[in-house]
């Protein structure tokens, strides 16, 4: 696979994803699934899929759980989970071969299969768990953004998104820059408060989470605690919304 250009720019590509309107209909998912297929990182394998125990790659993932609110009535949240394109990724910093980096064009985080060994340390030290190890081809894999989707010149500028913010029924994906603060994405994250999954840990991602509406934009968001395990992202989610 050729590697793709690398330059020097502020431009940081990412996502904006609204809690508040997320209504979990995996809309998102089977279009990152069905567009990857064919794409930068392709194929996306899948083993056994309508049988007893089906596995295989997915770039996107959709967590719906049961959240209980101050006032003792319940809701279902739905809380969508991918790469967050860090600005200080700890994939890249472990990569033994450079085959995990990050773009100074634009910020996206990529993997060279090339390069990948398979030793899986990345999935190890990404605290989100973003990477997908793809047993058949024995490397890692990972959402691209859709890189060959959003240069595509072919296509027409409005379908120039991922796949995953083209598909949303609900409009609760955004895509943009969110290193220019005069950006449409920018300036949703100051109106709406948005911010970084548990960015007490460091990495900065680019990707932001827009919190319910009746939180406000002037509470920071809360901070993870030795304590929450791996139920850390949902407990995470779970905070703020109790806000």
């Amino acid at each position: 696979m050729t590697s793709l250009p690398h330059a020097t720019s502020d431009v940081r590509l990412g996502l904006v994803i609204d809690l508040d309107t997320c209504v979990g209909c995996q809309a998102c998912v089977t279009a990152c699934k069905e567009w990857n297929t064919g794409g930068h990182m392709a194929p996306l394998t899948d083993y056994d899929p309508y049988g007893a125990a089906p596995d295989g790659v997915w770039f996107n993932r959709v967590h719906s759980y049961e959240h209980t609110k101050a006032d003792g009535c319940g809701e279902t949240v739905h809380f969508p989970r991918s790469c967050l394109h860090c600005e200080t990724p700890a994939c890249v910093t472990v990569c033994p071969t450079g085959a995990s980096y990050k773009r100074a064009s634009d910020g996206i985080v990529l993997v060279d299969e090339d390069k990948c060994i398979g030793c899986k340390l990345c999935s190890w030290a990404c605290p989100y768990g973003a990477r997908e190890f793809d047993t058949d081809v024995g490397v890692m894999k990972k959402c691209t953004l859709c890189v060959d989707r959003i240069y595509n010149e072919n296509l027409p500028e409005a379908d120039r998104v991922p796949a995953c913010v083209a598909s949303c029924p609900t409009g609760a994906r955004h895509f943009g820059d969110l290193g220019d603060p005069a950006s449409p994405v920018s300036q949703l994250i100051a109106e709406r408060g948005g911010v970084d999954l548990m960015p007490e840990l460091g990495y900065r991602p680019t990707n932001k989470y827009l919190p319910p509406r009746t939180r406000k934009a002037a509470e920071p968001a809360p901070a993870l605690t030795a304590t929450d395990g791996v139920g850390g992202l949902l407990g995470w989610v779970d905070r703020i919304l109790s806000r």
